[in-house]
């Protein structure tokens, strides 16, 4: 699964973790047909949630050099989606579904894309 972190790092390895959380929801969702097969597994949501969660926390750390370069991010959605899951909110389903179905995919062609067109930035601090 997913990393953490907890001492001061570069851009860089926060990209890498975020990365590799939506690797990880893309292979857990891999198999699943729907939403209902999601919410139906406590297993796999479980896993999903806390990937996520790490995801959204992993990118609210990120500095302005890197956050002027994703304006196209949705900030408040992520922030919606960390905050919920942090609180274990209740009913949390559509915001869960609409991170792994919007925010990751989204997020995650945006960091590939910050990788190849400025990987300077990457060597930045926070």
């Amino acid at each position: 699964m997913c990393a953490s972190w907890s001492v001061p790092v570069q851009h860089h390895a926060l990209v890498s973790v975020a990365t590799e959380c939506g690797q990880d929801i893309a292979a857990l969702l891999a198999e699943m047909q729907d939403e209902s097969e999601l919410f139906a597994s406590p297993n796999t949501l479980a896993a999903v949630e806390q990937a996520l969660l790490t995801m959204a926390h992993t990118l609210a750390q990120l500095g302005p050099p890197l956050r002027d370069h994703l304006t196209e991010l949705d900030w408040a959605g992520w922030q919606a989606l960390h905050a919920a899951l942090l609180r274990r909110v209740t009913p949390r389903r559509e915001l869960v579904w609409y991170g792994v179905q919007a925010l990751v995919p989204a997020t995650m062609g945006l960091l590939q894309r910050l990788w190849q067109r400025h990987p300077a930035l990457l060597l930045t601090q926070p």
